[in-house]
């Protein structure tokens, strides 16, 4: 009897799940950068009916909502790329949203961008973009 097995398909199940590795990784990278720079994490992969804030912090006076888009490679494009002006203005509501559910009232707000780079060897390259909006 032949055993034979099938590749799953491009774009499936494991690629979800890949891709879903990859986002955890870059978050925990983003959070411990962010906290070692004297930010306060206040919530993770908050969820609403609109969407998703990737990381909610203190950062002093300011309340920071924070995307964090994680790539193994710049062949798709720079993380930058992809926060396009209607996912900033969709990141800024998100944000009015946590507060309003919180009942917080910082002095400022503000939406930044950690971009994580995870290339296949060495460790990953972070850059931080403050008030992306």
């Amino acid at each position: 009897m032949t055993e034979t097995t099938t590749d799953p398909a491009p774009g499936g199940h494991d690629r979800a799940l890949h891709n879903r590795a990859l986002g955890d990784y870059g978050e925990r990278v983003a959070a411990r950068h962010l906290t070692d720079q004297g930010m306060v994490v206040l919530d993770r992969n908050w969820r609403c009916d609109e969407g998703e804030l990737d990381l909610v912090l203190r950062d002093g006076p300011a309340l920071v909502g924070c995307e964090v888009k994680t790539r193994t490679s710049l062949s798709h494009g720079s993380p930058h790329e992809a926060v396009t002006d209607a996912k900033l203005a969709r990141l800024q509501r998100l944000l009015q949203r946590w507060m309003r559910d919180h009942d917080v009232h910082p002095a400022e707000t503000r939406v930044d961008l950690v971009a994580v780079l995870r290339p296949t060897r060495g460790p990953a390259l972070l850059e931080h973009v403050r008030g992306i909006g």
